[in-house]
C-alpha cells in the first residue's frame, strides 16, 4: 500500500478528501449536528460553508499543510463563536497530524499556538453563557491536550520514517561498498593472474626461443647438441605447461557430482586444503627456493651462464616470501636472457637472514641497454616491485658503470603479528 501511495498520491488523497467530505454531509443533512450543536438556529449556508471549508482542504494536507492551515482558521474561530460546533472542525486535528509530520518542529510550535486560537475562543464563550461547570480550565484544557497528543504521535511517526529511511539509505550503502570491494577484489586478482602469466609464459617462452635458435644453429654441424636442445624444450614447455595449469584452476569452478542440490562447492583455493583434488587435475604448489636450481638449469640449458651463491637457509622462510623471491629472480634471469646478448653471463647472490628477512642480487656482463629492465612500460618490472611492496622490501633496478644490469632485492623481517 505503501509502495502504491507513493507512485499514485492522489487516490489515497481523494479518498481520504472524500470520506471526511462525505461524513460532514451525512451529519449535516441527516441533522446530527443539532444534538451537539449550541446554536439550532444557524444558517444553513454557514453550516455547508464550514463543512466544505473543512474538508475540501484536505485534499492538499500532505503537500501543504501550513497553507490549508490558515484558511481552516478563520471557520473554526467562526464555528466556535457563533456556537455551531460542528464536527467536522475535527479536522484541525488531521492537519495538525500532517505539520508534524511533514514540517520541522518549529513551524510545528508555531502552527500549534494558532490552533490554540479557535480553542481558546470556544473556551471563554462557553464560560461566558454556559454555567460553571463549563469554566475555561474545564474546555481548553482537554482540547490543547488532545490537539498535543495528535501532534506528538506526528513527531513519533516521522521519526519512525526517517529511522527506516536511514536503514534503507544504509543497506543502499552497504550494497555499494559490496559492490566496490568485489570490483577491487576484482581487479587486484586479475592483476595477479597476468603477473604470474607473465612470468610464467615470458620466462619459459624466452627459454625456448633461445633453445630453439640453438639447436637450429648446431642442426647441421652437431646433431646430437640439437637433440639435447629439442629435450630441453619440450621439458621446458611442459614445465610451463604445468604452471599454466595450476594458474587456471584458481579460475575453475567445478561442482562436485557427489554434493546435494543447493549446496555450493568450496573454493579452489580450499579444495586441496579439504583433500576434494578435481579428478584428472594436477594440483601441484606454486614456485618455491626449492625450485631454485631447476629453474637455474634451466637457464643454463638455454646457453646463459650462471653462478649461484647462497648463504644461509631458506627452510624458515614463510611460502609467499619464498615465491617473491623465486619470481624476482626468474624475471632477472629471463630478462639477460632476452637483451644480454651471446656472451653474457649472470651471477645469482641469496642470502637468508633471521625473521624471514633475505636479500637477493642478480647481475649480468650483457649489454645492459634500458629495455632489459622492461622500462618502458612492460609488466616485468612492475611486477617484482608489486611482489616487494607485499612484503615492505626494496628492489632496485639499473645499468652497472662498466656495462651489464643489477637487480637488488631486500625483504625485511616480518612483523611479529
Amino acid at each position: 500500500m505503501r509502495a502504491f501511495d507513493r507512485r499514485h498520491p492522489l487516490v489515497w488523497d481523494v479518498l481520504v478528501t472524500g470520506f471526511f467530505v462525505t461524513a460532514a454531509f451525512t451529519d449535516v443533512l441527516g441533522g446530527g449536528w443539532r444534538y451537539i450543536t449550541q446554536n439550532p438556529q444557524a444558517p444553513t449556508w454557514l453550516i455547508v460553508t464550514l463543512s466544505l471549508g473543512f474538508t475540501v482542504p484536505l485534499l492538499w494536507r500532505r503537500t501543504h499543510p501550513v497553507a490549508i492551515l490558515l484558511p481552516m482558521l478563520p471557520l473554526a474561530v467562526v464555528n466556535a463563536w457563533t456556537g455551531t460546533d460542528l464536527q467536522a472542525g475535527l479536522t484541525l486535528l488531521v492537519v495538525t497530524f500532517n505539520i508534524a509530520l511533514h514540517t520541522a518542529l518549529r513551524t510545528l510550535l508555531a502552527s500549534y499556538a494558532v490552533t490554540m486560537i479557535p480553542i481558546v475562543v470556544d473556551g471563554f464563550r462557553n464560560a461566558t453563557e454556559q454555567a460553571a461547570d463549563h469554566s475555561p480550565d474545564q474546555t481548553i484544557v482537554p482540547q490543547a491536550t488532545r490537539l498535543a497528543m495528535v501532534a506528538i504521535v506526528g513527531i513519533s511517526y516521522r521519526t519512525r520514517q526517517e529511522y527506516l529511511a536511514s536503514l534503507v539509505e544504509r543497506a543502499a550503502q552497504l550494497e555499494v561498498e559490496r559492490d566496490q570491494q568485489a570490483r577491487l577484489a576484482t581487479a587486484a586478482e586479475r592483476t595477479r593472474i597476468a603477473r604470474e602469466m607473465h612470468d610464467i609464459i615470458g620466462h619459459n617462452l624466452s627459454v625456448i626461443t633461445s633453445l630453439a635458435d640453438g639447436g637450429s644453429y648446431a642442426a647441421a654441424k652437431n646433431p646430437e647438441r640439437a637433440a639435447q636442445a629439442l629435450t630441453a624444450i619440450g621439458t621446458t614447455s611442459r614445465q610451463a605447461l604445468g604452471e599454466l595449469r595450476r594458474l587456471l584452476d584458481v579460475l575453475r569452478t567445478d561442482p562436485s557430482a557427489t554434493e546435494p542440490p543447493g549446496a555450493e562447492p568450496p573454493g579452489p583455493a580450499l579444495q586441496p586444503v579439504l583433500g576434494l583434488e578435481p579428478p584428472g587435475v594436477e594440483m601441484a604448489p606454486q614456485p618455491s627456493l626449492t625450485d631454485l636450481d631447476h629453474l637455474i638449469e634451466g637457464v643454463r640449458s638455454a646457453g646463459l651462464p650462471v653462478r649461484t651463491t647462497i648463504h644461509g637457509y631458506a627452510t624458515a622462510l614463510p611460502p609467499g616470501r619464498q615465491l617473491t623471491v623465486y619470481r624476482v629472480i626468474q624475471e632477472a634471469l629471463t630478462n639477460t636472457l632476452k637483451h644480454g646478448g651471446p656472451d653474457a653471463t649472470s651471477t645469482v647472490s641469496v642470502s637468508y637472514g633471521d625473521g624471514g628477512a633475505v636479500t637477493a642480487t642478480v647481475t649480468d656482463t650483457g649489454r645492459g641497454s634500458t629495455a632489459h629492465g622492461n622500462g618502458n612500460g612492460g609488466r616485468g618490472l612492475t611486477g617484482m616491485r608489486e611482489r616487494t611492496a607485499l612484503y615492505g622490501g626494496t628492489l632496485e633496478s639499473g645499468p652497472l658503470p662498466d656495462h651489464g644490469w643489477r637487480v637488488h632485492l631486500h625483504l625485511p623481517e616480518e612483523t611479529p603479528q
